[in-house]
């Protein structure tokens, strides 16, 4: 058995909702992506494509844009219940596809992201949780935040980390926005390992060792510098100007900078870059990487991504035993699922 960790959805009723919506620029872009993969919404479409890889299920979560884009806590939160009740009710009706699903959280009002969370996981159902890099260009190491950390180690729950950027971004103080979509390709990796960071130095993960943080795209950049991870964040103010210490002064810290990153788990979604995943695995252990695919954004539409993972991850010299884990034993392990269907 193959369980795919982070993949994305639209169940028809979010589907309809996100399109009755007046958007911001950002939303309609996102609207003609998401109107174009119809494994997104479409189940039967999304099953053809898994027959093809056997006994083989998904973790399912909404697909972007984080409810926060449409700038309103209200509508937040009336995505998220539409979502989540209707992740519930997919993976409900269809058990030997969906290994089960998180939860969407309207974490632009901390309050109901909290209610929601426990709603999702004790009334229906839910994994976890998936959350976004930033919240309307806020750090996710906000005080404000801490009672939702505080809330998901409590239940045990997995909690997916998904990057979040735009054109908006630019590369560039001089510009106005990023060209050439480096905004995407490096942009959001960017924003996972920033994210990553805040995390380690505002001390969420010193308060919460217990949280399940599930890292996408191969824990993003760390893995590929974790020399200036290790090493070189050992050597934290060396570079910092005395006026500017108030930059570096974050929570009091008993490991490594570097223990901590290894504290959080990564996914396989690396888009078949077999020597990337690679290099994720020896860096974070067998132990603590999940497969996903990140389907259906290749460029079929749903199948590619997780044909190339399967086959990255059966011949970059894992073990049998290793494989499995990766494929299954940890994402079970983990959350105690108990797999029906």
């Amino acid at each position: 058995m193959k369980i795919d960790a982070f993949c994305h959805i639209m169940p028809r009723p979010y589907f309809d909702r996100f399109f009755e919506l007046d958007a911001p620029p950002d939303v309609q872009n996102l609207r003609k992506r998401v109107s174009n993969i119809p494994a997104l919404v479409d189940m039967n479409v999304r099953f053809r494509q898994m027959d093809e890889f056997g006994d083989y299920r998904q973790i399912i979560n909404i697909a972007a844009p984080p409810v926060e884009f449409f700038g309103s806590p209200k509508i937040s939160k009336e995505l998220s219940r539409i979502g989540n009740e209707s992740m519930a009710e997919l993976v409900a009706a269809h058990p030997e596809r969906f290994a089960g699903w998180t939860a969407c959280v309207p974490m632009d009002d901390p309050d109901a992201a909290v209610e929601e969370l426990e709603y999702a996981v004790n009334e229906l159902g839910a994994l976890g949780a998936q959350i976004y890099t930033h919240v309307a260009g806020h750090p996710m190491d906000e005080p404000r935040f801490d009672p939702f950390y505080a809330k998901v180690a409590e239940l045990g729950s997995l909690l997916q980390v998904h990057p979040s950027r735009s054109s908006a971004w630019a590369d560039y103080p001089s510009e106005q926005r990023s060209k050439y979509e480096i905004w995407w390709t490096f942009g959001w990796e960017y924003d996972l390992s920033a994210f990553m960071a805040r995390m380690v130095f505002s001390g969420v993960l010193e308060r919460y060792p217990d949280l399940k943080m599930l890292i996408h795209h191969g824990g993003s950049m760390v893995p590929h510098f974790s020399g200036r991870v290790g090493p070189g964040w050992d050597q934290l103010g060396a570079r910092t100007p005395e006026d500017q210490k108030d930059d570096i002064t974050g929570y009091p810290l008993t490991k490594r900078p570097l223990e901590y990153f290894k504290m959080m788990y990564a996914d396989t979604a690396m888009f078949g870059a077999a020597h990337a995943l690679r290099c994720s695995i020896d860096f974070y252990g067998v132990d603590h990487v999940l497969f996903s695919s990140d389907s259906p954004y290749d460029p079929e539409k749903g199948p590619g991504y997780i044909r190339a993972t399967i086959k990255n991850l059966q011949e970059i010299g894992l073990s049998e035993a290793e494989q499995d884990a990766i494929f299954r034993g940890n994402v079970t392990k983990m959350l105690g699922l108990e797999l029906k269907g």
